[in-house]
């Protein structure tokens, strides 16, 4: 059964920003990219730190030495102790997609209560 977490108001977290919030007992690190959110498990399965203070970069590539090309920007989140990098959009090790952190589904819920609001929900 699915529980439902009201993280906050979507102007809370703009393009681009993050929030980690508590849930059941999880800490859970919320992402708004380009607009949409996502949840990822504020841990790394390598060895337990917590994932979302990590820095949030891009997917970095290269056809041939001295080229670079930044790909995927603000979706990849570096863990903070050994900077294994996961996709926060599906929760995936960068260089191992079988390794990964839990992800959460997130909607967006508009209230009507006094004005109109939007919502961010976590379903866990």
């Amino acid at each position: 059964m699915m529980a439902d977490y009201a993280v906050g108001h979507v102007s809370e977290i703009p393009p681009g920003s993050s929030k980690v919030i508590e849930a059941d007992r999880r800490s859970i690190g919320v992402f708004n990219i380009a607009g949409q959110f996502y949840a990822i498990r504020n841990l790394c399965p390598h060895q337990g730190a917590a994932l979302c203070d990590g820095l949030v970069t891009s997917y970095v590539t290269s056809d041939r030495p001295g080229e670079f090309a930044y790909e995927k920007e603000g979706e990849i989140i570096r863990c903070p102790w050994h900077f294994w990098e996961f996709d926060i959009k599906t929760g995936c090790m960068i260089v191992d997609p079988k390794t990964r952190t839990k992800t959460y589904d997130v909607t967006v819920e508009r209230y009507d209560v006094t004005v109109d609001e939007e919502i961010v929900i976590v379903h866990v």
